[in-house]
């Protein structure tokens, strides 16, 4: 299993390269990625451009690069620049967000996100090969000819020679629909909120078509002490965020991912509270038992102990979300 870093986004308030002595770090020690994501704050590319500035080795992944908030085309030519200036470092993660951020943020519908996604790929596969971008789909026409359109537009191929035509393509999912796509067209998956003890019961029938090679970079919360209870509160409003808060009620797909492994009345309980503005009450009712079960939690005796749960599964990178440079450490010693 080789190990990643994911450095999210950056919060308000904070600056994304405040984070790059622990890049550093884990570069250093062998890590094999390191992953930059983007909500509606800081974006992933102008952080990974950043970093291919400053690493030599670490490949560099976009977890996720947002579909709905860039075309296909332009996400072809960001993968390929990004990969020229990372010297073949460049992984290419995606992901459609929630109808919140998408229509929210992004202005556009919510739509078929699994049609959406697999025409997608497609065009940035076709792009980055220097095919001639043609595409008739449901949700993409290149060139476009519908309303509005003046006749004009050429089919065009990428003017730039790729450094590598196939830039690995990882897709974010939860769904078990949206991780059979991930299987069946990417070459990777980018789950999070991975509890290893449940990961047949969830995911086990959506990876059955995966392809020998494909990649699995599961980001899990990582904190290194003694005192594992203090560190489990540390994470609880992370996860309660996500289970509460991160998107509407019915739409929230890591509270459904939840519930799939069992928590069903915790997570409705801790929705119904975050939705309502009650998130200390939230954070509060997010059991003990499901921090330990997608977070790695404690001493390093303790951490050594649940890493034998994630080596049973089929998760090839282990992304850790950390700010510690010592969990880094601990993991690359009980790991590498």
């Amino acid at each position: 299993m080789k190990l990643g870093l994911s450095l999210g986004y950056a919060p308000p308030g904070t600056n994304p390269a405040d984070l790059f002595p622990l890049v550093h770090e884990a570069e250093r020690l062998g890590f094999d990625s390191v992953w930059v994501a983007e909500a509606w704050g800081t974006d992933a590319v102008s952080v990974l451009g950043w970093l291919a500035a400053r690493t030599e080795r670490i490949k560099l992944g976009s977890a996720i690069m947002q579909i709905p908030g860039r075309t296909p085309a332009n996400a072809a030519m960001t993968a390929a620049t990004l990969d020229l200036l990372s010297d073949g470092r460049f992984l290419l993660g995606l992901g459609t967000s929630g109808p919140q951020v998408v229509e929210g943020w992004h202005g556009q519908p919510w739509g078929k996100p699994l049609g959406k996604t697999r025409e997608y790929v497609e065009i940035v596969r076709a792009a980055l090969r220097r095919e001639v971008v043609e595409h008739d789909g449901e949700h993409y026409r290149i060139p476009w000819d519908g309303p509005g359109a003046t006749g004009l537009g050429k089919p065009l191929k990428l003017m730039l020679r790729p450094l590598r035509t196939e830039i690995p393509i990882y897709l974010a999912a939860l769904g078990p629909k949206n991780v059979a796509l991930a299987a069946e067209i990417a070459d990777g998956w980018l789950p999070i909120f991975v509890a290893p003890e449940r990961f047949d019961d969830a995911f086990g029938p959506s990876l059955a078509a995966a392809p020998p090679g494909f990649e699995i970079a599961a980001t899990a919360s990582v904190l290194v002490g003694d005192d594992a209870p203090a560190l489990r509160d540390a994470l609880r409003p992370h996860v309660a965020l996500y289970v509460g808060g991160m998107g509407a009620k019915g739409r929230n797909f890591y509270n459904a991912l939840v519930r799939r492994y069992g928590w069903e009345e915790e997570a409705e309980r801790i929705q119904e509270l975050y939705l309502a503005g009650k998130q200390r009450e939230a954070i509060a009712a997010v059991p003990d038992e499901l921090v330990d079960a997608v977070s790695l939690v404690g001493p390093k005796e303790r951490i050594a102990e649940r890493l034998e749960a994630w080596r049973e599964t089929p998760v090839t990178t282990l992304v850790l979300g950390t700010t510690q440079p010592e969990a880094l450490r601990t993991l690359a010693e009980l790991v590498l």
